[in-house]
């Protein structure tokens, strides 16, 4: 019971629904008849716009993506606990390696292990979706899923861990946005239209801002460990007004998404979303200690998701 415990906390199970959060957006839009229109589409490949949520290709892209989580969760862990960043400078929760729930030999295993799963299920997912038919693009996204296998791992492990040259925020952002929105959205339709990247750019700058948060909060110890995340390279001062900025745009491009695509009032549901997102933005100006701000990771993380499901059901309704 205790090493499941372990594998539990080092899974950091908070932040996964801010890793799904793409997926949904993306699968949502598959019936959106303004995005066919511009596509000269007419109909998808899916049964009924409102029942994405009951294909494989869904449930394989959720799977694909909580296993890329699960195994950042884990790189992270030993990657920062190999390299002495974690240690009693860190305000946040304590990790698996550092508290000693699990061995650096264990928790290696856990990688290697969880990578190959999460391989096999992105190769399930790609047949599933492409089967023999579209081999270019079986090919493209096996490479893709390669490449974010890979991302999650090289976050902080090894010695060239672009997580410690400040290159964080652009595979969050590349990944969790772009890749998750509008590759999800591809899975279904095989074809994109320009307009689905502006839901992939909002919901890749609102992760990337649950990042920016997790570094203002350790920007003491990550500069004491020589961790050069961005905030580390930019300041704190700086890093609150790209926060806000990442904030600003997420919602400019939601607002431009809706201009563009309006078809009736649900489809902007997700505006109720943006409430707590406010006053997080709110708090954060008034912050003067970052290392108080650990609490509102979970909030933007979670409004995220909010405003995935609401977004989702505005879509569909």
């Amino acid at each position: 019971m205790q090493l499941v415990t372990s594998w539990i906390a080092a899974a950091r199970l908070r932040t996964l629904p801010l890793s799904i959060s793409g997926i949904i957006v993306g699968a949502s839009m598959i019936g959106n008849p303004q995005i066919l229109a511009m596509m000269d589409r007419t109909s998808v490949a899916v049964e009924g716009t409102s029942s994405f949520y009951t294909t494989a290709i869904f449930w394989l892209a959720i799977a694909t993506t909580l296993g890329l989580q699960i195994l950042s969760n884990f790189a992270n862990d030993y990657g920062d606990g190999v390299k002495g960043t974690d240690n009693e400078d860190r305000v946040g929760p304590k990790r698996a390696l550092q508290s000693g729930m699990l061995t650096k030999e264990i928790l290696f295993k856990g990688i290697v292990i969880t990578a190959i799963l999460t391989l096999c299920i992105a190769i399930l997912l790609i047949y599933v979706s492409f089967g023999a038919a579209y081999i270019l693009y079986s090919l493209f996204f096996l490479c893709l899923g390669i490449a974010a296998i890979a991302a999650a791992i090289k976050y902080t492990m090894g010695t060239t861990a672009y997580g410690y040259r400040g290159l964080g925020d652009v595979f969050v952002f590349l990944f969790f946005g772009l890749v998750s929105v509008v590759g999800c959205y591809f899975l279904f339709v095989k074809q994109v239209s320009w307009i689905v990247f502006l839901p992939g750019v909002a919901i890749g700058l609102l992760s990337t801002a649950v990042l920016n948060l997790n570094n203002m909060r350790d920007h003491a110890s990550d500069t004491k460990a020589g961790k050069n995340t961005l905030v580390v390279k930019m300041g704190v001062y700086n890093a609150k007004k790209y926060h806000y900025t990442l904030l600003l745009i997420a919602f400019i491009s939601l607002l431009i998404f809706s201009f563009s695509t309006y078809q009736k009032l649900t489809n902007l549901l997700y505006l109720i979303a943006f409430i707590p997102i406010l006053l997080h933005f709110i708090r954060v100006v008034k912050t003067k200690d970052v290392r108080t701000l650990d609490p509102e990771l979970k909030k933007v993380a979670l409004s995220t998701f909010l405003l995935s499901i609401l977004f989702s059901l505005g879509q569909i309704l």
